[in-house]
């Protein structure tokens, strides 16, 4: 149990262009997290090939997907699956350059699953409702795919706290993560909660 685990999160440009930043911010912070960075900015395309940096394995994994996806909608599949598995991290890259994301990291107990929860599954169609993908949008994979663009769903979060570790990495330096104490830590963590009455 680590109290102090750090997660990665990026507010993707459709979340910027909705409007969704004070939604998606009050969110992860009205459970007690604490964010410990932010920065609002540009993304580069080597910065973004580094953060969705995948293998070979898992290119062949979703190209095979896809190519069911699209064979089902009646379309051609005439590339190799690890090309159309390529094609999904290009789609990403492309979407994310297409206008200014604001990164974050958020700090406290079981930080990368407490933001996993908030944010929703991958996919908007099948996030539950009172997640932000679940509650914003309306996007899917079988849409996304069919007209060979990534999928429109407001948020990145980390996996794993490894993850969060290599992400975090690529988008913030030391110097920028801030250790700092908030009051609302010690109801949260304090195990006698001593001091509170008078």
């Amino acid at each position: 149990m680590n109290q102090k685990e750090r997660t990665f999160v990026i507010i993707k440009p459709d979340g910027m262009q909705r409007s969704l930043i004070g939604e998606i911010i009050k969110r992860l912070e009205r459970t007690g997290l604490k964010l410990v960075a932010m920065k609002m900015f540009m993304a580069d395309e080597e910065r973004l090939w580094q953060h969705y940096k995948k293998d070979d394995a898992w290119y062949t994994a979703k190209g095979e997907k896809t190519v069911q996806n699209r064979k089902a909608a009646g379309l051609s599949a005439d590339k190799p699956a690890i090309e159309y598995g390529k094609d999904i991290v290009r789609a990403v890259v492309n979407f994310m350059l297409c206008g200014p994301v604001i990164a974050m990291v958020w700090e406290g107990n079981e930080a990368v699953n407490i933001v996993k929860k908030i944010v929703g599954d991958t996919q908007p169609l099948t996030s539950d409702v009172g997640t932000i993908r679940g509650d914003f949008t309306v996007d899917s994979y079988e849409l996304s795919n069919v007209n060979e663009r990534a999928v429109r769903n407001l948020v990145h979060c980390s996996d794993q706290p490894a993850e969060a570790t290599r992400e975090m990495d690529i988008w913030f330096t030391k110097n920028e993560l801030f250790s700092y104490r908030q009051i609302q830590e010690q109801i949260l963590y304090d195990v006698n909660l001593d001091g509170i009455m008078e």
